[in-house]
């Protein structure tokens, strides 16, 4: 287990450095309510007097409700400030404006699932733009290598303090840091839609996940469903190509 006391420190510093070097006035981030936006937002406030979460809720019934609620219970924990702002009405009429557009396929359920985050990305820039802030990413190291995040959605932002760990620290860290228990207990979920969880989605577990990252090892079918989905979205990882430069 990592020596959390020291962790904190190192990543407050980090963070403290980044505002120094950019010159930036302070951090904004998405407060989903979920274990990953709760670690980024705490190690911000204490790196910083200026941060804002921005509760976004968009389309799911369970955004409204056990995500906000549970958002609100480590911004009132962590003195951290908030906002909301309901993209509901956007997603929506974004939806109608390419159901109406000529030459447009019917939008796959995935790619409208995907929205979600994009508009939420856009929204948390809009409002760091106008700050003067950074934004803070919220993706955990198990999600990355599986590629389970939006491109150009939650994979956006100008600084990620808790990208290297796996779900197992980011479980430890909170309790370390007292983090509100319903955040710990309850299963991680994207929000995507209604009974949505990530461990079901991706077909694997967060356990079997580490495993694999840290020996190589797991049961057949495991190892087929993580390195398949490593596979496929390595465009995810990897830089932009540009003409001339690749």
């Amino acid at each position: 287990m990592r020596d959390y006391k020291k962790e904190l420190e190192k990543r407050v510093a980090w963070i403290q450095a980044l505002l120094a070097e950019s010159g930036a006035k302070g951090i904004v981030y998405g407060n989903s309510g979920g274990k990953d936006s709760a670690l980024a937002g705490i190690l911000c406030r204490k790196a910083c007097d200026n941060v804002l979460g921005i509760i976004m809720p968009c389309g799911s019934k369970q955004n409204y409700n056990s995500d906000r609620e549970d958002a609100l219970a480590v911004a009132r924990a962590f003195d951290i400030p908030v906002t909301q702002v309901d993209l509901t009405a956007a997603r929506d009429a974004l939806l109608a404006a390419l159901g109406e557009a000529e030459g447009v396929d019917a939008i796959a359920n995935m790619a409208k699932a995907n929205i979600n985050p994009r508009l939420r990305m856009a929204t948390v820039y809009a409002v760091a733009q106008t700050r003067g802030a950074l934004v803070c990413g919220t993706g955990n190291k198990d999600e990355a290598y599986m590629g389970y995040f939006t491109k150009w959605g939650d994979g956006a932002y100008d600084f990620n303090p808790i990208g290297d760990l796996t779900v197992t620290e980011i479980y430890e860290f909170l309790r370390y840091l007292g983090a509100p228990a319903s955040i710990i207990e309850k299963a991680p979920s994207a929000g995507l839609f209604e009974g949505q969880t990530d461990e079901k989605e991706m077909g694997v577990t967060y356990v079997a996940i580490e495993k694999y990252m840290q020996t190589g090892e797991g049961t057949p079918e495991d190892v087929a469903k993580i390195q398949r989905a490593h596979a496929a979205t390595a465009h995810k990882r990897a830089p932009q190509k540009v003409y001339g430069r690749d």
